[in-house]
């Protein structure tokens, strides 16, 4: 289904290409949202989408944890203040310590376009607060087509992926799969996980006992198995069927800055869309959409000396299910959509220990989380409507209801209404302005309600309230004959902000305001030649401390960052591209829960792909040139990081990367 998302974005790259990238992205621009495209189509390391995103946009930043799965930070927000679906499927991450965050359970092989809408401009699903991120899966094709290839990099990095598809009018498939694997990567002063973790334990960063064993020092970072199919059915030639299942085993991931190590990370995801055009005056198009996925996440100390004689394991797996039935119809200069939508999400989780020396398993009587249900209804409606030629309005508004059962005991009841604005003008043919104005809610998850530790501490707050996002956002697009420039400025006031206080050890509410700017150009120097650039820079403050602190710095807000990239093609047949992605110094941090000051760093990507012809293709390439040392994401203590007598252990990116990738296409 091709979904329509109003929302407010900016076009932040157009061309630029960074190694281990999602590939050549083709973006159709839009005020409203940000469609990019073939993101699958030189993909060159494609276990963490979340890194290679923000190694394309200004405004993406991620919270670095491992090798792979690392989550992602939009406008300075994290975790469930940002929607992301597969296909229209949400899916959740089972580890309340976000070891496996729902964009880690997509790879870039397998995507068709991805959609990113700031802001609370999306009435179409549950909880989109700062954004929503909507992946779109390569569909079926008539055509037979196929696809091999294998990667190679550095730190033993090796994958093998392929794609065939084909079919005719009335039926087609599609079949994917890749395998791929990665040792641990090394830093910019050359130091391994077990490296990281003992500087860190020398600077007081870690205990002893978070060290790995000697017997797993050389353990592999990762190993990750995908495989996708789908099943495309032309009922009549105004009805259609798509089924589709995504599968995603990940085994031994390793979390250099967390106390625990993934033993394994294994999701479904199932779809059904069904799609019926023109059955009469007030139906263009009806689509019912069905989905189910499943993730089990089971996490331990099985690696590290404290886990030699007994290790603990949390072993949590989560479900969601949903059902969403949208209507499409046209009145004069309206386009009409409206939708019911339901869905549910149950969350477990239990505390396990293991002795190693008899193998017994002991279930330790506390439950992280309690056999939880959020089960949101809701109804919703959008009109695009055309004023003129010049000038168009779009208006949305939804109203969830959300129960939440605790082990089943209704403990939880919202009602909330969502609703937003968005004018676009076109002053001339070069030059449109547009300006926003929307409202949107999420509840509180099952962690920051009910989150228990392996100790007995509780760490949720059943009490809290559910997050409000108010939000005017305005900006313009203006062409000249060779260069595109486009701005945006946006602020945030938001309601019952939910933090986490490191004093008290719990989860409490705050009003807090979040205000940035985004820019982005490309200037066309002749027809080889593409330069672009993007810059992004927000601020966030709570309206008053904590209760016991006096830091009123918002966490997780990034510094400046910029990224210059350029694409030159040689000829029809070799192109080369690099990048350059500039950060500031993180220096405004929330000191009492945890984060701390990052210096700035300048990092060089370079690549070269040559087609070879008969189908294959050549890429070659380096991340990280200068083998910079430095750090992306800070040290929040919502997630349960490493830490001594002073600060919280910070992860270290990747040094120089260099790798390889031959491509066949047939």
């Amino acid at each position: 289904m091709k979904f329509r998302i109003l929302g407010l974005s900016l076009v932040c790259i157009t061309a630029i290409n960074a190694t281990e990238s999602l590939g050549t992205i083709d973006v159709e621009e839009k005020a409203n949202t940000t469609i990019v495209k073939d993101v699958r189509g030189e993909d060159i390391k494609s276990a963490d989408l979340g890194e290679a995103l923000s190694k394309k946009k200004a405004n993406i930043n991620i919270s670095r944890r491992s090798g792979i799965a690392n989550d992602i930070l939009i406008r300075g927000q994290k975790k469930d203040n940002i929607t992301v679906t597969i296909d229209g499927a949400k899916v959740c991450g089972a580890c309340p310590n976000r070891m496996d965050p729902p964009i880690s359970h997509v790879l870039t092989n397998n995507i068709d376009f991805i959609e990113i809408n700031e802001g609370p401009f999306n009435v179409s699903d549950f909880g989109s607060l700062s954004a929503d991120v909507k992946v779109h899966t390569l569909q079926p094709s008539k055509e037979t087509h196929g696809e091999l290839s294998i990667n190679a990099g550095s730190w033993d990095y090796l994958k093998g992926a392929f794609m065939l598809s084909g079919g005719g009018e009335k039926v087609r498939f599609l079949l994917s799969g890749s395998s791929e694997s990665g040792a641990q990567y090394k830093d910019g002063n050359g130091d391994d996980f077990v490296d990281q973790i003992a500087n860190a334990i020398a600077s007081g960063n870690a205990v002893a006992g978070n060290q790995y064993q000697a017997a797993y020092q050389d353990l592999d970072a990762f190993s990750k198995k995908t495989l996708m199919g789908k099943v495309y059915w032309n009922i009549t030639p105004d009805q259609e069927l798509m089924l589709s299942y995504t599968m995603n085993r990940s085994d031994n991931v390793l979390y250099p800055n967390t106390p625990m190590d993934a033993v394994y990370d294994d999701s479904n995801i199932f779809n059904v869309n069904y799609t019926a055009k023109n059955l009469g005056e007030f139906s263009k198009k009806l689509t019912l959409e069905a989905f189910r996925s499943t993730v089990d996440h089971p996490m331990s100390t099985q690696y590290r000396v404290a886990g030699a004689a007994n290790y603990m394991t949390s072993h949590l797996e989560t479900e969601m299910e949903g059902l969403k039935l949208t209507n499409k119809f046209d009145i004069s200069n309206h386009e009409i959509t409206a939708g019911i939508d339901a869905n549910n999400r149950n969350w477990d989780g239990r505390y396990y220990r293991t002795a190693v020396a008899t193998g017994v398993v002991t279930p330790i009587a506390t439950k992280s989380i309690n056999d939880v249900d959020t089960l949101n209804r809701a109804i919703f409606a959008k009109d695009k409507i055309k004023i003129n030629d010049n000038l168009s309005v779009e208006v949305g508004a939804r109203y969830d209801n959300t129960d939440i059962e605790r082990a089943g005991i209704k403990t939880r009841d919202f009602n909330d209404v969502s609703a937003y604005t968005l004018a676009t003008y076109d002053i001339d043919k070069t030059l449109k302005i547009f300006a926003g104005l929307g409202r949107s809610n999420r509840v509180p998850d099952a962690k920051e309600l009910y989150f228990t530790s392996n100790t007995g501490t509780v760490i949720g707050n059943p009490d809290l309230d559910n997050v409000t996002n108010n939000e005017i956002d305005l900006g313009f697009e203006k062409k000249f004959d060779n260069f595109d420039l486009k701005s945006k400025v946006f602020y945030s006031k938001l309601d019952n902000f939910i933090a986490y206080n490191g004093t008290s050890n719990r989860y409490e509410n705050v009003d807090a305001s979040i205000y940035g700017i985004e820019m982005s150009g490309a200037y066309y120097m002749g027809e080889n030649l593409v330069i672009d650039a993007s810059v992004a820079y927000q601020r966030g403050t709570k309206d008053d401390p904590l209760t016991g602190q006096t830091d009123t710095n918002l966490p997780d807000i990034p510094p400046f960052k910029a990224i210059l990239g350029a694409i030159y093609n040689y000829s029809d047949t070799f192109k080369v591209e690099g990048n350059l992605i500039v950060a500031t110094p993180w220096s405004r941090i929330d000191d009492a829960n945890g984060e701390q000051k990052l210096e700035g760093y300048n990092v060089v990507n370079l690549k070269a792909t040559k087609n070879l012809g008969s189908g294959l293709e050549l890429a070659f390439g380096v991340d990280n040139l200068f083998d910079s040392d430095y750090a992306v994401s800070n040290s929040y203590k919502d997630l349960t990081l490493l830490a001594g007598g002073t600060d919280t252990m910070v992860l270290n990116e990747p040094g120089r990367y260099v790798y390889t990738q031959l491509k066949y296409k047939f």
